[in-house]
């Protein structure tokens, strides 16, 4: 940690003890994924047991947090426009702003240059460090610094503070060993580390005791999970048979070590949602070789065929356009696979350089934006015709569904999702349907993201 002088003078009430700290309100904005909306809940249990509150609403706040994601330019965008907007109300107001996460783990040199407004940096593996360094911000004007990655951080025995709801997210791992060599990962949240079996074990049965019926494992490649005896298959099906729990997720597998015994574990245990997010980033082998992926095309579809062996199970995967050197060939070459696969979903994003990186040493970033924005939207458009055919065909069926909440567009609708992670939507009725239930319901009509139809039953 490094503690200089503020650069902006601010008139904050003074800090004299604990209790009174309770008086500081912090707003909390975060980007990025499932993985940085655990750790915020994870932050917002440190600092409340330190005494800080917080507030949904921003004017009112004393202190204002940003939870980073360091994956994608458009992330990096959207902070760099909140932090602007933020810089004219701290001089009226003396507010103190912290960046936390991957980008301020990242990218803290330029952080540090550039925005000088912003008065403490936190990264990943340094939470615990906040509460001391807000306090020394507020009451010292001290600007604070917390970037060590850690080799052992997995935050096992602090309990999240969630919003409620019937999802919950549990990260069973932390950091990455992979170093594929597009992604920051590795430098951001550091090697990779397991947490207690029991700790995740305790965790779920607190989650299923507080309403949650749907549970989401984390780890950037769960299959590298191990604790002693236990890897991660014994581990999903342990979760899966925790009381309460009616379906179980998991986020994300890789395909270059994915082992037998999670497939059977997917294929067999009745709670275990029958889908698997499975990146395949590239069908090129040269792409594929020069991102370090670990895995050939070829590889990839046995995999893939040994999934589909196993039962109706659906793909969803990741990609990655315009990827450092890639041809127009090469392109068709992905293309060409997600015609013969017809994942249920893909997540198709533009190459972006991310700074440290092994490409952004070893590779020139020589695709303009302008293929790469092509190739994008190519996919984008092709992927929505699959998914379309995909729910199209599933219009006067019976599928289950797990009431989550509202639907977006009215509070009249219930919304929910299938076993295949699915967005359906349909009508409340006045009768017995409950947030958490599983719901039979009829399809009627279908989008590419979206079915939409009318309950059958209650189950």
């Amino acid at each position: 940690m490094s503690s200089t002088p503020l650069l902006q003078p601010r008139s904050l009430k003074p800090v004299s003890s604990s209790s009174d700290r309770a008086g500081y309100q912090v707003y909390m904005e975060t980007f990025g994924c499932q993985m940085n909306e655990y750790d915020t809940e994870l932050v917002r249990s440190i600092m409340k047991a330190r005494g800080f509150q917080f507030t949904p609403v921003d004017e009112e706040a004393d202190v204002i947090l940003f939870n980073t994601c360091a994956i994608r330019e458009n992330a990096h965008n959207r902070l760099y426009g909140h932090l602007a907007r933020y810089k004219a109300r701290k001089k009226e107001r003396g507010l103190v702003i912290g960046v936390l996460g991957c980008m301020a783990q990242n990218l803290k040199q330029e952080l540090l240059e550039t925005r000088s407004w912003i008065d403490v940096l936190v990264g990943p593996d340094a939470y615990r460090r906040l509460p001391d360094l807000l306090t020394d911000a507020l009451e010292h004007q001290r600007r604070g610094l917390a970037v060590d990655l850690s080799e052992f951080e997995t935050y096992a025995q602090i309990v999240p503070d969630r919003n409620g709801g019937v999802n919950g997210w549990i990260a069973v791992m932390r950091g990455c060993d992979n170093f594929c060599s597009f992604c920051v990962v590795p430098y951001t949240r550091g090697r990779e580390r397991s947490r207690d079996p029991e700790s995740i074990l305790e965790e779920a049965q607190r989650l299923a005791s507080h309403g949650v019926r749907q549970i989401t494992l984390l780890g950037q490649n769960v299959n590298s999970y191990r604790s002693g005896e236990w890897d991660f298959a014994r581990l999903l099906v342990r979760v899966a048979d925790v009381p309460g729990i009616q379906r179980i997720r998991f986020t994300s597998p890789h395909p270059k070590d994915f082992p037998p015994a999670l497939l059977e574990a997917v294929a067999q245990h009745p709670i275990i949602c029958n889908q698997i997010h499975l990146p395949l980033q590239s069908a090129n082998d040269r792409m594929l070789e020069r991102m370090g992926r670990g895995y050939t095309r070829r590889e990839y579809l046995n995999l893939v065929d040994a999934i589909q062996k196993k039962g109706p199970i659906v793909l969803t995967t990741d990609l990655i356009c315009g990827f450092c050197g890639e041809t127009d060939a090469e392109f068709q070459e992905t293309y060409d696979l997600m015609k013969e696969l017809e994942y249920q979903a893909a997540f198709v994003f533009k190459y972006s350089e991310r700074k440290h990186t092994i490409a952004a040493r070893k590779y020139p970033d020589d695709i303009s934006e302008q293929v790469k924005g092509n190739r994008t939207n190519q996919l984008i458009e092709f992927q929505k015709e699959i998914s379309l055919k995909h729910n199209q065909a599933l219009i006067g069926t019976e599928v289950d569904v797990l009431i989550e909440g509202n639907a977006k567009k009215s509070d009249q609708q219930w919304m929910g999702h299938t076993e295949h992670n699915v967005t359906v939507v349909w009508p409340k009725e006045s009768s017995t349907h409950l947030l958490g239930d599983l719901v039979s319901v009829s399809i009627q009509d279908a989008t590419p993201s979206t079915l939409y139809g009318m309950p059958h039953s209650h189950k």
